[in-house]
């Protein structure tokens, strides 16, 4: 090996090894502030996510500044626009964070909850109780206000969190963590509870999917696919996640018109870079003639682009030839696929095959068709007569959520605060001894 060679390699390593023992000492915090934060009291935690909440709204003129920051640096990227919307905050969207917070706060605290109980035989008194996961870590793309509402949901259920956030959105992650700090100083609980990684450098994910020697306990990867198939490929510690939203609208006879032309659009439109968002439109044959062109020209006139298949550019030949590709894709902006299905078996059949378990609806009239919808298909979230926009932690009236999980051991559907602790049992007895 060359010297050139070696010294890179040597440079190489030494800097991989601070990484390294960078997380390693992050990881270790954690775990320490985990431990008080087990047992802390309910009012603490809520008075520091109302001091945090405070924080950001007096901080608002730092936070907006380093968030502008942000945007114009992707912008010069070339990043999707879908992706800068995720990242951009205004006023409203920072007072919405904020109020997060405090609905956060306002929430049951879900530690030492009794979740059941029950007597033995043998006189023993069982109850079954949550309790905080331990130490979190959340890695995520381009949102910066996931910095609040992980922190804060963490926080609740008594759990340390570790944040990893992107680089097109460091300086708002690390404003608004700052005022999380803020928080958790006034209210006398650790401000290691909540640590925002300081490096944006790809090794402190590894780091972190490794586990950090034993200090963490969970994986919450948000982001794109890449990121989640990275995580759920890597990960050596238990994962909660969803890897799309391909989500769908069903129109089923029969079907108010008005009612499916108000869904479809907002299911898609109203914001198409959320992994609920709506990305293929299935309508039913029996309704073609009636519905159909309606609502892909209320799509339309919304900004829509549309894919569809030959039953649909019948009724629109403007619309774009949809390929079997289109049927997997999660777009994430404002483009939709559009199919005609033979009945509610057809629609069922094409969901399972190209869907992603997240989030689907059907609107009808027919409540039975409605009911064998929801019960057949497996997804995390199934709604009727309503948009998929609604798949979210706070319209669950869960405060807010860290994500949308669509595995099934666990945490299922928005994961908030309850979905961020265990339980252990506790047993009482009187002096019981087993024969």
């Amino acid at each position: 090996m060359s010297a050139l060679l070696k010294d890179r390699a040597t440079g190489e390593a030494a800097h991989d090894s601070t990484v390294e023992a960078l997380m390693h000492r992050i990881g270790e915090e954690a775990r320490a502030a985990a431990a008080i934060l087990a047992t802390a009291s309910t009012a603490a935690k809520n008075e520091a996510l109302r001091a945090a909440a405070a924080a950001l709204r007096c901080g608002e003129t730092d936070i907006l500044a380093a968030n502008r920051d942000d945007v114009a640096a992707m912008q010069t990227a070339g990043t999707s626009a879908a992706l800068i919307d995720r990242g951009t905050l205004d006023p409203a969207r920072l007072d919405g964070v904020a109020q997060s917070l405090e609905a956060i706060a306002d929430l049951e605290d879900p530690v030492g909850a009794v979740i059941a109980e029950w007597d033995q035989p043998s006189g023993l008194h069982v109850e079954r109780v949550r309790t905080p996961l331990g130490v979190i870590g959340i890695i995520f793309e381009s949102r910066p206000n996931v910095t609040a509402d992980a922190g804060a949901l963490c926080l609740k259920a008594g759990n340390a969190v570790i944040l990893r956030g992107g680089s097109d959105a460091h300086r708002t992650s690390t404003a608004i963590h700052a005022c999380l700090v803020a928080g958790l100083k006034a209210a006398g609980l650790p401000e290691h509870a909540i640590q925002l990684v300081p490096t944006t450098d790809r090794a402190a994910v590894g780091a972190m999917l490794a586990g950090l020697n034993g200090a963490i306990d969970v994986i919450v990867p948000r982001g794109g696919k890449g990121l989640i198939e990275r995580v759920q490929r890597e990960a050596r510690v238990p994962v909660f996640a969803h890897l799309e939203g391909v989500c769908h609208v069903y129109v089923h006879a029969p079907a108010n018109l008005e009612m499916a032309k108000a869904i479809a659009v907002n299911a898609k439109m109203r914001r198409t870079s959320i992994c609920g968002a709506a990305e293929t439109l299935l309508v039913d044959k029996a309704l073609a003639e009636t519905h159909l062109r309606p609502i892909l020209e209320a799509l339309m006139a919304a900004g829509c682009t549309i894919r569809g298949d030959e039953a649909t550019r019948a009724a629109l030949p403007s619309a774009e030839p949809a390929s079997e590709d289109d049927w997997y894709t999660e777009y994430l902006d404002a483009t939709i696929a559009v199919r005609v299905v033979d009945g509610l078996d057809a629609a069922i059949r094409h969901v399972a095959t190209y869907g992603s378990h997240h989030t689907e609806a059907i609107v009808t009239e027919d409540k039975a068709a409605a009911e064998r919808f929801m019960a057949e298909l497996d997804s995390a979230i199934l709604l009727h007569n309503a948009s998929t926009q609604f798949a979210d932690g706070g319209e669950f009236g869960m405060g807010a959520e860290i994500g949308i999980a669509t595995g099934k051991l666990h945490a299922r559907g928005p994961v908030g605060v309850e979905q961020l602790t265990s339980f252990k049992y506790r047993v009482r007895g009187t002096g019981q001894t087993r024969p």
